[in-house]
């Protein structure tokens, strides 16, 4: 089976089984004061598997799954024999490094809590463009170019950091983003390159901007 899409089994289980089990999802979302204080270091994975609602869960998991396979396709031919592991790493390393600018910044708030996949989606959802910048991305009705997709990605999560009330780590989507980006170019330098190449041939008359 894809790792792709057996992350996303996992998590969509985990998430449901969170909400049904009484205060099983505090234990599990990021919480900084109780990291710094006991040590539940786990909490920076955990929260990466459990999500606020069926729309929070619906939209990380299908992005997830929109990105996750080219990647995993991607590694698998350019690391055969541990194109997997690498993948896997990705996703979850990004899931930890986007969840440390919240942790440092709040780890004397008993109120903050965090949840989500998003750092490790934005993670590979980056790899995804900077590897395949013209690569088209469904939003609702419109086609976009990977890497306009992108801009307006982090657009629109930047507003949220700023202006949403919920537990969602927006910050998250702008860190795995930008680590998505480091580790691509660190594996492959020559990628980018490639990104500004293939971005300076788009012709936006040339593109098919609806489904």
């Amino acid at each position: 089976m894809s790792l792709t899409l057996l992350i996303a089994i996992i998590t969509t289980g985990i998430s449901i089984y969170a909400w049904k089990k009484d205060g099983l999802l505090y234990k599990l979302v990021l919480n900084p004061y109780q990291v710094q204080k006991k040590n539940e270091y786990y909490r920076f994975i955990t929260s990466g598997f459990v999500h606020a609602d069926y729309i929070h869960l619906i939209f990380n998991m299908l992005s997830f799954l929109s990105f996750g396979f080219a990647i995993e396709h991607l590694y698998n031919q350019q690391y055969p024999e541990h194109g997997g592991l690498l993948f896997l790493f990705l996703y979850l390393s990004g899931i930890v490094i986007s969840d440390i600018p919240s942790y440092l910044k709040n780890r004397n708030n008993t109120r903050y809590n965090s949840l989500g996949a998003s750092g490790g989606v934005s993670t590979i959802i980056f790899a995804s463009i900077i590897s395949y910048p013209l690569e088209g991305v469904g939003v609702i009705i419109f086609v976009l170019p990977g890497f306009l997709f992108a801009a307006l990605y982090i657009f629109y999560s930047a507003y949220l950091s700023k202006n949403s009330g919920d537990n969602i780590n927006h910050d998250a989507h702008l860190y795995g983003g930008l680590y998505g980006i480091v580790i691509s170019l660190f594996l492959d330098p020559s990628l980018a390159f490639s990104f500004v190449k293939a971005v300076g041939t788009f012709n936006p008359f040339d593109w098919k901007w609806v489904i």
